[in-house]
């Protein structure tokens, strides 16, 4: 029975991880095309003025921070912590 949960936990914990991956995709995916088709509108209708160089600034450093949270330091340190708590709660249980 142990093993079921153990590749259940698996299965949820690579399903997610999974999901994460295509949301990033697709945001990355969506600015690639967005942004190309902004700055076409913005010389055709006002080369003196580029505003599209906010949309794809502020979309850009949303993308890093995505990028940062799927692909980044905090996804590794943060399963080490879930691991390493669960070993102390493992040793609590053997002692009692």
């Amino acid at each position: 029975m142990e093993t079921f949960n153990k590749e259940t936990t698996a299965y949820q914990r690579a399903s997610k991880r999974v999901k994460e991956l295509k949301e990033f995709y697709g945001n990355l995916t969506s600015y690639c095309i967005v942004i190309p088709f902004l700055a076409f509108l913005n010389l055709m209708t006002a080369p003196g003025h580029l505003w599209f160089f906010w949309p794809m600034f502020g979309w850009g450093i949303g993308i890093i921070f995505h990028a940062v949270n799927v692909f980044g330091i905090g996804k590794s340190w943060e399963e080490k912590k879930i691991k390493e708590l669960m070993e102390e709660e493992k040793g609590k249980i053997k002692t009692l």
